[in-house]
């Protein structure tokens, strides 16, 4: 089940702080969420109440900016 549904992803044991990362991720995408198509640049954006909760920065680039993000 957890190896085929769209709302997981297998953790990242590749050091501490990569394991770290990957649990304080956020994401808008998959089922009752987003398509990358349909996001329009009102969802990518900074939204003030994100101010201290989600980093700002680090996002990816190209079609997933925005739509992935990480806790402060």
């Amino acid at each position: 089940f957890f190896g085929t549904s769209q709302l997981s992803v297998f953790m990242d044991h590749n050091n501490p702080l990569s394991g770290l990362t990957h649990k304080r991720r956020l994401s808008a995408l998959g089922p009752g969420g987003l398509s990358r198509e349909r996001a329009g640049l009102e969802v990518r954006d900074v939204h003030p109440s994100h101010y201290g909760r989600m980093c700002p920065i680090e996002t990816p680039e190209g079609p997933n900016i925005g739509l992935i993000g990480s806790l402060s």
